[in-house]
């Protein structure tokens, strides 16, 4: 069983400092297109050595981040690159003042970044003169000025207050030293989302679709922001043991996919334990046990293709600190006292239990849960 949970929709490719880089599958489309934008012109080296040190740049950015983060000793567990720039993810949610110092530590790190290749060029008599329009034209030899300027625009885009920019985190951090913080955050969100809209609205009539393009990256973190804040709001203070599911089916070692197939199609649970007498041994899950019917047919024991690497919660555990982990990578997490199964986490039952009670709604026997120790 792990706590180790990573980004959907992500590829990891190396690793700074013990610290995890992924790229989002929409990076890698970015960098597709640029690929196909270079090669419908004539092939140029230098526009290549730009993007690269365009990466380095938005990678020393995040790294930043995971530096002063590591300072105040809150570990980074990955860098997530989005194709409006990195975000980090640590181990725990960060005090106002932190999350200030963290947010700014980024923009910093790429304002001494163009300040350094600028005060270089005059230092060595070079002419700095660069035009805007042609940062991304694939072509041209002034590589050191084109990074120094594209630092200087990272360090101010990354200043627009609204999520999922470093500017909309200043914001929640400064509201949050006033107000609750989820109510910071949502707050915070809601001026992402107008800034967004405007953003979005200029760059059709501008025309300038690349800032379409960031408008609507910028719509969806802070929606999902927003989200996560009053999730973390209906659940915070409830145990897991509050919204698990207590009836559900279990799978022997020695049960085959038929067996699992057959609780599949009786029942409208879609994630089985796997025992060994008392003892938990795995999880499958349903898109494992449909490609392992695929693969190794009807008569392949299910303890052969099981995920032994679940995700294990306590009952006693706050319910905030598990949507994170829900949603990123488990869709079922086993709830376990000791080594005794006693419940099931979903998603869909979690989406259920914060509906009801939002609308003021308490269930009878998450009720009576509550009162346990």
């Amino acid at each position: 069983m792990t706590d180790k949970v990573s980004t959907a929709g992500t590829l990891e490719v190396f690793r700074v400092f013990g610290v995890p880089v992924r790229l989002h599958f929409t990076f890698v489309l970015l960098i597709a297109f640029l690929v196909v934008m270079d090669l419908s012109h004539a092939f140029s080296g230098t526009f290549a050595l730009f993007l690269l040190g365009l990466l380095a740049s938005m990678l020393f950015h995040d790294l930043a981040h995971a530096w002063v983060a590591a300072g105040m000793r809150v570990r980074t567990l990955e860098i997530v690159m989005l194709p409006i720039g990195g975000l980090a993810r640590y181990e725990k949610r960060l005090k106002p003042l932190q999350e200030l110092w963290v947010a700014l530590a980024g923009p910093f790190a790429n304002l001494l970044i163009s300040l350094g290749i600028f005060g270089y060029m005059v230092a060595t008599h070079q002419v700095v003169q660069i035009n805007p329009g042609s940062l991304w034209l694939p072509s041209g030899d002034d590589v050191l000025q084109r990074l120094g300027f594209v630092n200087l625009l990272l360090a101010l885009f990354n200043l627009i207050p609204a999520f999922p920019m470093d500017g909309g985190r200043v914001i929640r951090a400064l509201l949050s030293l006033i107000r609750p913080a989820d109510e910071a955050t949502r707050t915070a969100a809601w001026v992402g989302r107008m800034i967004a809209i405007s953003m979005g609205v200029y760059g059709i009539f501008a025309p300038e679709f690349i800032l379409v393009f960031f408008a609507f990256f910028i719509w969806m973190g802070a929606a999902q922001e927003s989200t996560a804040a009053l999730g973390r709001t209906l659940t915070h203070g409830v145990p897991v043991r509050a919204a698990m599911i207590t009836e559900f089916h279990r799978l022997g070692h020695g049960d085959t996919i038929r067996n699992a197939v057959n609780l599949l199609l009786t029942s409208a649970q879609q994630d089985f334990p796997v025992l060994h007498g008392d003892e938990v041994i795995g999880l499958l899950d349903r898109a494992t046990l449909l490609k392992s019917l695929g693969t190794d047919g009807p008569d392949a024991y299910v303890a052969g293709v099981m995920d032994r690497d679940y995700l294990a919660l306590d009952p006693s555990t706050d319910l905030s600190e598990t949507l994170p982990l829900m949603a990123r990578s488990a869709r079922c997490a086993l709830v376990m006292e000791g080594t005794h199964l006693i419940g099931l986490l979903t998603r869909d039952n979690l989406s259920e239990f914060m509906l009801l009670r939002r609308y003021g709604m308490e269930p009878a026997a998450a009720a009576a849960r509550l009162t346990r120790p």
